[in-house]
């Protein structure tokens, strides 16, 4: 190969540390960086801390999704996911239980039915042409004298389907169980 062939020098600088104490000099170079790299970061998780600290206190206080039963005058079972609003209740001086359901979304539509399907070890169907809705459609209501197939399917399975025709709403039934049992330990309460 001739000079006339050979790549002209473009200034390129050497990747490489030259021989020797350049070496040295390189790697002093590298430990500075890297030192110099692990104090800021070590100084930005020291400011984020605080920010962290914070924003987990705000998760801890935040109001849970879970099923929350209270006993009072009238009895309440309720749930919140991110499409619906589930609240029974047990009324004794009626004596009437009521199941409401309300989307956060889209209204029920009219339809002739409404069934629940719980999907679990305790498979079970009801349905019924005996609801109303209301809230310009957003809630579903349901009333009845006796809801035993309605918590035994909240109480032992893992998800219901609450459904119409034209809609379905999925409830994870997670945490229900004992929250159902205190529900029914309030009605009973007031049946004996």
């Amino acid at each position: 190969m001739n000079a006339t062939n050979a790549a002209p020098d473009l200034g390129r600088k050497r990747t490489r540390p030259p021989v020797g104490g350049g070496r040295a000099r390189h790697d002093a170079l590298h430990h500075a960086f890297v030192k110099r790299t692990i104090s800021t970061q070590t100084n930005a998780m020291a400011t984020l801390a605080p920010m962290r600290i914070a924003l987990l206190l705000t998760l801890l206080t935040s109001p849970a999704a879970a099923w929350e039963a209270t006993t009072d005058n009238i009895c309440t079972l309720t749930h919140e996911t991110a499409d619906a609003h589930i609240h029974l209740t047990y009324d004794p001086s009626k004596p009437l239980y009521t199941l409401a359901i309300t989307q956060t979304s889209a209204p029920w539509q009219p339809t002739p039915w409404f069934a629940m399907r719980f999907i679990g070890p305790n498979e079970i169907i009801i349905s019924t042409p005996q609801h109303a809705l209301t809230n310009n459609g957003h809630t579903l209501n349901v009333a009845d004298s006796g809801f035993d197939n309605v918590l035994d399917g909240l109480q032992f399975n893992t998800m219901a389907l609450a459904f119409t025709e034209a809609k379905t709403v999925t409830i994870p039934l997670k945490g229900a169980a004992p929250e159902v049992q205190k529900f029914r330990d309030c009605t009973a309460a007031y049946l004996y």
